[in-house]
């Protein structure tokens, strides 16, 4: 009996001592955040991210660019076609979705690797193109109307870290070290001219445009009377970098 009475405190002082340590805090599981840098080049997205358990967690993200200049423009036309172009610009839109694997500390912490699916679509406004034409002996400026839009899917991996920011780990940097995603693209541009072409403008016509050239872009051209077609039917490559400000809930 008394080998009762002593075992009834310490229950209760081991029950009390029990109850002033803190449980450890629940996980974060949804992470809402922006890439920052991204914004330099128009590019307005938001990416959320749901936390599955220590390892593993689902990021989609959505973006979109307003019409614009087109950017690094320079790096697949040289100066001489760029000014054939006299005032082309374009908007997009992209949807990502990425599984992610943590190899680090986990719950959205750490060195992680993302293969991952991109949807991309790019829509130009309605531009203006000329190409020169020579007929006996002098060169006309031949101008056409453009328009026309190019989608593509694709899939890729990258890798990155992420980083809590501050005590209360609500916010976050996540930074994607180096992505590059590649896959199959098609588009369609029409450009079409206020005057009938001949059969000998037309061959010009056709010619100019192949001979841009433009890197990474495969394209047939097609041409008639009104004008001519641009049909692009080939590889879709891509690549990923930059620094995310996020909010974890």
């Amino acid at each position: 009996m008394k080998k009762f009475l002593l075992i009834i405190p310490c229950c209760m002082l081991t029950t009390a001592n029990a109850q002033e340590i803190p449980a450890p805090p629940s996980e974060k599981m949804n992470i809402i955040k922006t890439n920052v840098t991204a914004y330099a080049f128009r590019n307005i997205n938001l990416t959320y991210e749901r936390v599955i358990n220590r390892w593993f967690s689902v990021n989609m993200g959505f973006g979109a660019m307003p019409e614009g200049k087109v950017p690094f423009i320079n790096s697949f036309l040289n100066d001489e076609d760029e000014k054939r172009f006299q005032n082309l610009e374009a908007k997009s839109f992209n949807f990502t979705i990425e599984p992610r694997f943590y190899l680090g500390a986990g719950y959205g912490k750490g060195f992680y690797v993302a293969p991952y699916y991109r949807y991309s679509k790019i829509t130009s406004n309605t531009f203006d193109f000329y190409y020169d034409y020579t007929f006996s002996g002098t060169t006309f400026q031949i101008p056409l109307k453009g328009f026309g839009n190019a989608n593509g899917n694709s899939g890729g991996v990258m890798v990155g870290a992420q980083f809590f920011l501050t005590t209360s780990r609500s916010l976050i940097l996540d930074f994607w070290i180096a992505g590059a995603h590649y896959g199959a693209g098609k588009g369609d541009f029409t450009m079409t001219s206020d005057i009938p072409l001949t059969p000998d403008m037309q061959a010009e016509l056709k010619r100019q445009i192949e001979d841009l050239d433009i890197p990474y872009v495969n394209y047939t051209v097609e041409t008639n009377t009104n004008g001519a077609r641009v049909i692009i039917d080939g590889p879709w490559i891509g690549f990923r970098t930059g620094l995310s400000l996020g909010y974890r809930f």
